[in-house]
């Protein structure tokens, strides 16, 4: 076992099961295979109660940690060396015991409209039904389009799809860099801009997270993975989620975005009521090159938020 005295060579991450985390932990499995010298990596696939329990919101059961919980106890009882999560569903303040040792290269971190008889979000007709499971997608578009019959819709990529496919829904709304991903790409019919719906904090990028007590140990082996600019973006958003105690259970959003070959990156952020009636936004553009001026940033956006009274949604 690895740590407390006996070191295993390889490398086991632990993954949930789904076909998008396992696509996930193979393509970071991978790397390490090719990058890090460690051509024993094995893969731990789990369940997560997030995983099981799909006939609820995750704001009614938890939320997002949900899907992490499990695999960081597999960390803590060293059945694992690292965990890759999408960053999205990270919670903003981490347990004491744990750090995310690498931010990797972000995917497309917008949304994406897919629906097989309608050919974008403008195109759908009074009473559309529209599925989705964010809060934050929900009222975004119930602001835009509020003729729209937007319902939950839980389960995994595939699930969703054949969802849609049964005729269940006419449209639904996922994140373009899951589908992306796993080769869907074709069932995509409109990436949605972020004018008109702002990515969640984190959406598109993968975080490894290990034990704080093994990072001497394993970061010289995982470091590789890292993405200065990723890190610095999503530095920037995770600090707008945490300063207003953002989670899954409020429409909150927040996306930092590099101008080209400037070092100058434009940061903004929403709170929404649930259902669309307000929606209160700011933004700040700043050079940054450190992920604490990242922070600076998003802190400076939050104050701002707060300002116009976005406490008002979070907690009325």
């Amino acid at each position: 076992m690895a740590g407390g005295g006996d070191v295993r060579t390889g490398l086991i991450i632990a993954s949930r099961e789904s076909r998008l985390a396992m696509w996930q932990a193979e393509h970071v499995r991978d790397l390490l295979r090719a990058g890090s010298g460690s051509p024993e990596v094995s893969i731990l696939g789990m369940t997560t109660e997030g995983d099981r329990v799909l006939d609820k919101a995750l704001n009614q059961i938890g939320g997002k940690g949900l899907f992490i919980k499990e695999l960081e106890v597999a960390l803590l009882e060293r059945r694992a060396d690292l965990a890759v999560h999408s960053l999205k569903d990270v919670p903003m303040e981490m347990p004491a015991d744990f750090v995310l040792c690498a931010v990797m290269k972000r995917e497309d971190p917008r949304d994406a409209f897919v629906s097989n008889h309608h050919a974008s979000l403008e195109a759908l007709p009074p009473g559309a039904r529209l599925g989705t499971s964010s809060l934050r997608r929900a009222a975004q578009i119930k602001a835009a389009f509020p003729h729209l019959d937007i319902q939950p819709l839980r389960g995994n990529v595939n699930t969703r799809l054949a969802k849609l496919d049964e005729g269940q829904f006419d449209a639904i709304v996922l994140a373009a860099a899951g589908l992306k991903r796993l080769g869907f790409v074709s069932r995509i019919r409109q990436i949605i801009p972020p004018s008109r719906c702002l990515p969640a904090a984190g959406q598109g990028a993968l975080g490894i997270e290990i034990l704080k007590a093994d990072a001497e140990r394993l970061m010289p082996r995982l470091g590789f993975l890292n993405d200065p600019q990723t890190l610095l973006q999503v530095s920037a958003e995770r600090a707008v989620s945490l300063a207003l105690g953002g989670s899954c259970r409020v429409p909150l959003a927040a996306y930092c975005e590099p101008a080209p070959a400037s070092g100058v990156f434009h940061l903004r952020a929403l709170v929404a009521s649930e259902d669309g009636s307000r929606l209160i936004q700011g933004e700040e553009s700043a050079s940054l090159e450190t992920p604490e001026q990242a922070q600076a940033l998003g802190l400076r956006v939050a104050e701002g938020l707060r300002a116009r009274g976005a406490l008002e949604l979070l907690h009325g």
